[in-house]
C-alpha cells in the first residue's frame, strides 16, 4: 500500500525536516514504509539530503521545493525522500560516498536518484531551478533522468549495483589489520605540515575550515615527538582564524568555515561540533603558552554557549543558521554607521582594536575582524572593549535571529560536554563543569531500556544511537569524572562501552558498525572510519576503550582497544582521506598515559599541578586522602598510597617513582610535553 500522495514531514522530530513541510513536494521521511512504495510503484527515488543550517540548503529550498511546476514534476516521476544529515550520518555516509565515486565533488544539499530498491545510480549536490551557474536546471534534469531510467533501466540497474557494492567495500571495510607504529603518526604528521599554510595558518587555499582532526594529530606529534613546528603550524592557525571573521567578535563562537584563504568571509552558520573542538584545541594551547588570547576566546565562546545554545533539559542546540531575514550573515554584520550610532564617542576605541572589511565581491555589510597587533593589544586591553562589547551584543540581539536547529545530538554533545568538563577544571570554573554535567544527565535521563537516543527535540527522540553517541558520551563519562571525581561516572561509562559491545561490535570482533544490529532501514551498514568536520565515529570507539582501560586497569580492555585499533588503521590505509582520527586514536592506544592523585580533597596541592596541564593523552584519577573503597589501580593491581599526598605518573604498565611535591609535578608533567 503506497503512502498518502501529500507532504508527509510535519510530524518529524528533526527542525530541518519540519522546514519542509509546507511545500508541495510529497516528501517521505527515509523509513522501510517510504522505500516499500518506491518498489511497488516501480519509481526511482528522489533523495534530497540537507541540514538545518545549510544556506544552499534554503536557497535550493526556495528555488525549487517551494515551487509548484518543480514540485509537480517530482511527486509524478519519483518518489522524495527527505534526509536530515545530522539525524542520519549513515545514510548520507553511504549516498556522499557514492557521489564522490561518480568523480563529483560532494558537498550539501545532495541530490541522489536511487533505484525503488535504494541503490544510488546518478547525483550532484546544489541544482538551480533555471540554467545557470554551467548547472543545468532542475526540471531540466528532473526529466533527463526520468527519460533515461524509462529507456535504460536495465543497465542504470546494473551500474547501481556496482556502484553500491563500491561504496560497500569502501564503508563497510575489509579485513586487514596494520600493526601499531610511530611512524605511521609520525607519516600522517609530515603530510599534514606539509599542507599548512605558514603564513595563513589551517590547510592551504581557499575555503579554509578548522580542521580540528588535523591539528590534533599536529599537537600529539609535538607531545609525542617534540616536533616544536608541528605545534606552532596549531597556534599559528589558531591565532589567525581567532582574529578572522569566522570568529564572532561580537558574541563569541566560531563560523564552520571561511569562504576565503583569509579567515576573513565566514560561512556564518555556526555548529556546536566545530566549536566543542575550539575550545579543547584552546585549552591546550592555552596550558602550552600562557597565552591569553586562548583562555579569552573560550570564555567568550562558553558564554556563547550557555546563552544561545542551551536546548530542552540543558542540553546543547545543534547549530544555528547562516541566514536571518532571508540574508546570509544579515545578523552578525555590521556598517560602520551602526557602530557609531552605538557606540558614541566610543567608537573610535572599539575601531583602534576591530576593524571592518569587505573584501571584493561581498554584497552584504562590512565583517568584523581584527589584525594581528589588533588581536594582540585587544588581548592585553580587554577590560576596555568588555563594555563595548557588550552594547554591541544586547542591540544585536533586537535584530531578527538565524535559525536554531533545537534538537540534541547524542554524539555532539558529548564532545561538548567533554570540552566544557576539560576546559572547567584547568581554568577552575565549576559553572562549566556543572553546565557539562546537566546535559550529561538530560541525555542519559532521555535513554529508552538502557539506549540512548541519538537525537532529541522535545518529547521526539530517534533510536536507535549510533555507535558514535555512546563513544562520544563515553568519553564525556570520563571527563566528567576526572573534573568531579564522582565514580557515578565511570559506571555510566562502562555502561556505555556494554551497550555499544551489544549493539554495534561486528561478528568477528574486528570493530564495531555505525549503526545498531536491529536497524532495519539502511541499505548497507556501515563502519563509520572517515572522519568529516570531527573525528569519526572508529577513531571515537578507540579513544574511549583506551581511557576506560586506562581508568579501570583493565588489561584485557586495552588489548581489545589494540586489536581495534590495529584493524581500524588496516582499513585506514586503503582510504584517501578521513583517516586522521583513527591515526590520531591509535596514538592513544601506543602510548595510553595514566596520572593517579592522591591529594587532600579541601585543600589540594596536586590536583590544580594537573588541572592546568592537559594532555589529550592522559588520563587523570583523583583520589581523596583516607580512601579506601573504590581506589584507582596502578599497573600490576598495586594500590596506591593513600594516606597522604602523591602523584603516580605511568604509561602503559611502567610508572614513575610518586611524586609527593607541587613544584616537582608541574616540572614533570611539562617535560612530558
Amino acid at each position: 500500500m503506497t503512502l498518502p500522495a501529500k507532504n508527509l514531514l510535519a510530524e518529524e522530530a528533526s527542525p530541518y525536516l519540519q522546514q519542509h513541510s509546507d511545500n508541495p513536494v510529497h516528501w517521505r521521511g527515509w523509513s522501510p514504509a517510504a522505500l516499500a512504495e518506491a518498489r511497488e510503484l516501480g519509481r526511482p527515488i528522489l533523495l534530497s539530503i540537507g541540514y538545518a543550517a545549510c544556506h544552499w540548503c534554503h536557497v535550493m529550498a526556495h528555488e525549487s521545493f517551494e515551487n509548484d511546476a518543480v514540485a509537480a514534476v517530482m511527486n509524478r516521476l519519483y518518489v522524495n525522500i527527505k534526509v536530515d544529515r545530522e539525524e542520519r550520518p549513515d545514510i548520507d555516509q553511504i549516498y556522499m560516498a557514492a557521489l564522490h565515486a561518480m568523480g563529483e565533488q560532494g558537498g550539501w544539499p545532495l541530490t541522489m536518484f536511487l533505484t525503488p530498491d535504494g541503490k544510488p545510480f546518478w547525483g550532484g549536490t546544489y541544482f538551480p531551478r533555471e540554467a545557470r551557474y554551467g548547472r543545468p536546471g532542475f526540471i531540466q534534469v528532473l526529466e533527463a533522468v526520468d527519460k533515461a531510467w524509462r529507456e535504460k533501466q536495465q543497465s542504470l540497474a546494473e551500474s547501481a549495483d556496482g556502484l553500491t557494492a563500491h561504496v560497500e567495500q569502501r564503508l563497510a571495510g575489509g579485513k586487514g589489520r596494520a600493526i601499531l607504529d610511530r611512524d605511521a603518526l609520525a607519516d600522517l604528521a609530515g603530510r599534514i605540515d606539509g599542507m599548512i599554510d605558514r603564513d595563513l595558518g589551517g590547510l592551504q587555499g581557499a575555503p579554509k575550515f578548522p580542521n580540528a582532526p588535523f591539528m590534533h594529530a599536529l599537537w600529539l606529534s609535538w607531545l609525542r615527538d617534540g616536533q616544536t613546528v608541528h605545534r606552532d603550524a596549531v597556534l599559528i592557525s589558531l591565532e589567525k582564524m581567532l582574529a578572522g571573521g569566522i570568529y564572532d567578535h561580537v558574541g563569541g563562537g566560531l563560523s564552520r568555515y571561511s569562504t576565503d584563504a583569509e579567515w576573513l568571509v565566514p560561512h556564518f552558520e555556526k555548529m556546536l561540533y566545530d566549536n566543542a573542538q575550539l575550545i579543547r584545541l584552546c585549552n591546550w594551547a592555552y596550558a602550552a603558552t600562557g597565552n591569553s588570547l586562548f583562555r579569552v576566546r573560550i570564555e567568550e565562546t562558553v558564554a556563547w554557549l550557555l546563552r544561545e545554545m542551551r536546548a530542552e533539559g540543558r542540553a546543547f542546540a545543534a547549530s544555528l543558521d547562516a541566514d536571518s531575514d532571508g540574508e546570509e550573515g544579515l545578523f552578525y554584520t555590521w556598517s560602520r554607521d551602526e557602530i557609531e550610532a552605538a557606540l558614541g564617542d566610543d567608537a573610535s576605541t572599539f575601531f583602534r582594536y576591530f576593524e571592518l572589511a569587505a573584501p571584493h565581491g561581498w554584497e552584504g555589510k562590512p565583517i568584523v575582524r581584527q589584525s594581528e597587533a589588533q588581536q594582540r593589544e585587544g588581548i592585553a586591553d580587554y577590560a576596555q572593549l568588555t563594555p563595548l562589547k557588550a552594547k554591541l551584543l544586547e542591540i544585536r540581539e533586537k535584530r531578527v535571529r538565524p535559525g536554531r536547529d533545537g534538537k540534541a545530538l547524542t554524539d555532539w554533545n558529548g564532545l561538548m560536554i567533554a570540552a566544557l568538563a576539560e576546559a572547567g577544571r584547568s581554568l577552575g570554573r565549576r559553572d562549566w563543569i556543572d553546565a557539562a554535567a546537566k546535559a550529561f544527565a538530560h541525555i542519559v535521563k532521555a535513554g529508552q531500556d538502557g539506549r540512548l537516543p541519538h537525537s532529541m527535540l522535545g518529547a521526539k527522540k530517534l533510536f536507535p544511537a549510533l555507535s558514535s553517541d555512546y563513544a562520544a558520551m563515553t568519553n564525556a563519562a570520563i571527563a566528567l569524572l576526572e573534573a568531579t571525581g564522582d565514580p557515578a561516572y565511570s559506571a555510566q561509562a562502562k555502561k556505555f562501552s556494554d551497550e555499544l559491545d551489544r549493539w554495534h561490535l561486528d561478528g568477528e570482533k574486528t570493530g564495531y558498525w555505525l549503526t545498531a544490529s536491529d536497524s532495519r532501514d539502511v541499505p548497507i551498514r556501515i563502519r563509520g572510519d572517515v572522519d568529516e568536520a570531527i573525528p569519526s565515529a572508529t577513531s571515537q570507539i578507540v579513544e574511549a576503550l583506551v581511557r576506560l582501560s586506562s581508568l579501570s586497569g583493565d588489561l584485557d580492555l586495552w588489548e581489545k582497544a589494540s586489536s581495534i585499533a590495529e584493524h581500524a588503521m588496516g582499513r585506514a590505509a586503503q582510504q584517501v582521506y578521513g583517516q586522521a582520527g583513527i591515526v590520531n586514536a591509535c596514538a592513544l592506544v601506543l602510548e595510553p598515559l595514566k596520572l593517579v592523585l592522591v591529594d587532600s580533597a579541601e585543600n589540594p596541592s596536586l590536583v590544580p599541578v594537573a588541572n592546568r596541564n592537559p594532555d589529550p593523552r592522559r588520563v587523570d584519577i583523583v583520589v581523596p586522602i583516607g580512601t579506601e573503597a573504590n581506589r584507582a589501580l596502578l599497573p600490576g593491581g598495586v594500590l596506591p598510597a593513600a594516606d597522604k599526598p602523591g602523584a603516580w605518573f605511568c604509561t602503559g604498565q611502567a610508572c614513575l617513582p610518586a611524586v609527593t611535591d607541587a613544584g616537582e609535578l608541574e616540572n614533570l608533567l611539562r617535560r612530558m610535553a
